[in-house]
């Protein structure tokens, strides 16, 4: 594939997230570009752009060292605040080279559909049947692919990125990532 064909970013679990850091020894942190730019977040804190080799790939200012323990730090946030996590990729796009954690109250992503972005390895899948349709996970779905038609959920597994945001917020555990097809 080419380079013009593959897209920098690409969407992840917060699972896979902390296995791309748990791969890693070293570890930079700048300002979010978008946050910057919008002058704050709603959602988060600024500085949650994790880097893996130092300040090539930073989107804001202030790059900096950080520890795993800071790592980890925004690794809670991002599950906290209900962040997707978005790696990137190298310029030659065979590598991550950090991740971003993004929301739609000031991602680049989200409020610029121009903006390219892979769909993660997994896909969410609902038990139906368990499911009570209260909506929780519509409320977390940056993506669209959840929604409620009057008192009921639906789920466009077309339009799902493999987030996990769903299922990490459902009060019956009826949401599985699985593989996609």
């Amino acid at each position: 594939m080419s380079e013009e064909k593959v897209p920098i970013h690409y969407v992840c679990t917060h699972e896979k997230a902390r296995e791309l850091v748990d791969a890693r020894e070293r570890f930079w942190v700048c300002n979010c570009g978008c946050r910057e730019g919008k002058g704050g977040c709603a959602r988060s804190r600024t500085d949650v752009c994790l880097m893996f080799t130092p300040g090539e790939f930073a989107s804001g200012s202030d790059t900096r060292e950080v520890t795993r323990s800071e790592v980890m730090d925004i690794l809670r946030e991002a599950d906290e605040k209900q962040l997707v996590a978005r790696p990137f990729r190298n310029d030659a796009r065979d590598d991550t080279e950090g991740i971003c954690f993004c929301c739609d109250d000031c991602c680049g992503y989200f409020l610029n559909p121009e903006e390219k972005c892979d769909k993660g390895d997994l896909v969410a899948e609902t038990d139906m049947d368990d499911c009570t349709h209260c909506g929780a996970c519509t409320e977390v779905c940056y993506f669209k692919a959840r929604s409620m038609a009057g008192d009921e959920m639906r789920a466009d597994g077309s339009l799902c990125y493999g987030c996990g945001l769903c299922a990490s917020v459902c009060p019956l555990e009826c949401i599985h990532m699985v593989k996609r097809a």
